[in-house]
């Protein structure tokens, strides 16, 4: 994402009216970093009350160190159910979730064990703190919910079985919640990112061979950044999406075009 300082504005948001989500609350889980944070960021600049978790407490605390005092920053391990009703249970109120913990074990999600631990915290988790939220959700009067997909949503990755396929999890969760709590007034849908540039991919952008590859076939010609996403989940957490639930909304620079 582009450097900002704390209290400056996301260039991205510009595009939003600055008090968009005043007095609204967004949780973002997997907020310390990488996309999570972009979307953190970007809700912050926009007016809302944001509370973002990191899978430990030293996480939490490099990032509010970093980002100063607009987003409050606290543990959560998505596998812990309990953590997640204390940490839902701690908020006023609940308007937007934001799904974005997540983790990659690129070559060893082969093994069964890692495979179990990656779908547990990215779709699982993902379903935990859905299921933990609708509640609160429900009581703001319509809320909304952004999942964090991926372009490996929609095509398999040989080096992550584990990730791959929750993901592809996490896009039919998407659908299926949104067919679901559409009658409580609460709308789910999901970004869907290219390649981003988090520490995530760090690997990927530094194996020039495998990046040369990414670029050539991606129309805009540029890693995307976690800027770039949250834009997409600003829309579809906003008024202007009220009609739009289910959806999977790919960020990718024209990858999947060709």
């Amino acid at each position: 994402m582009t450097a900002t300082t704390p209290g400056e504005r996301p260039a991205i948001t510009r595009a939003f009216a600055d008090d968009l989500f005043a007095g609204r609350t967004v949780l973002v889980t997997g907020g310390t970093s990488g996309i999570g944070l972009g979307c953190a960021t970007a809700f912050a600049a926009i007016g809302a009350r944001v509370v973002a978790t990191g899978a430990t407490a030293a996480e939490c605390e490099r990032a509010a160190a970093a980002e100063g005092d607009r987003i409050s920053f606290v543990p959560l391990d998505v596998r812990d159910g309990d953590g997640i009703g204390r940490v839902i249970a701690g908020l006023e109120r609940l308007d937007v979730l934001v799904n974005a913990a997540g983790v990659i074990r690129r070559d060893v999600e082969f093994q069964p064990e890692t495979f179990a631990d990656v779908v547990d915290i990215n779709l699982n988790g993902t379903m935990r703190v859905c299921a933990a939220a609708k509640a609160r959700l429900a009581q703001a009067g319509g809320g909304a919910v952004v999942n964090i997909a991926s372009m490996l949503s929609f095509f398999g990755g040989p080096r992550v079985p584990a990730y791959s396929a929750s993901k592809g999890g996490i896009a039919q969760l998407t659908k299926s919640l949104a067919a679901a709590w559409a009658a409580d007034g609460i709308r789910v849908n999901a970004v869907a990112p290219g390649w981003i540039a988090t520490p995530l991919t760090a690997e990927l952008q530094n194996d020039e061979a495998r990046s040369s590859a990414i670029l050539s076939r991606t129309p805009m010609g540029r890693w995307g950044t976690p800027e770039d996403v949250a834009g997409g989940a600003l829309f579809l957490a906003s008024p202007a999406a009220r009609f739009i639930t289910g959806a999977i909304l790919a960020i990718d620079g024209g990858y999947l075009t060709v």
